[in-house]
Formats: C-alpha cells, sequence, structure tokens
C-alpha cells in the first residue's frame, strides 16, 4: 500500500465499503491511513 498515493489510499477506502468488501480488507487500509496520520473526517470524498 505504500505505493498508494493519499487520494487514491482514500478513494479505495471509500470504494471498499461502498462495494461492501471484506471487512479485514477495510481494516487495512484504515490501518494504512492511521499510519499515515490521515483521519476520515479530514478528508472530503468527491465523485
Amino acid at each position: 500500500m505504500d505505493q498508494l498515493s493519499d487520494k487514491l489510499l482514500l478513494d479505495t477506502y471509500y470504494a471498499a465499503v461502498e462495494y461492501k468488501l471484506d471487512t479485514e480488507f477495510i481494516h487495512m487500509i484504515l490501518a494504512e491511513m492511521e499510519r499515515r496520520g490521515m483521519k476520515l473526517s479530514d478528508q472530503k470524498h468527491t465523485a
């Protein structure tokens, strides 16, 4: 996941939630976001 930009990581998170992908995968995304110091409340998702 290190190769994903912050924006792509965030887009991946929203897509994973939208398509109800495996919760373990979503937790991996969230863990990476936390490692990078990203917070969902700080981000705006634009389609």
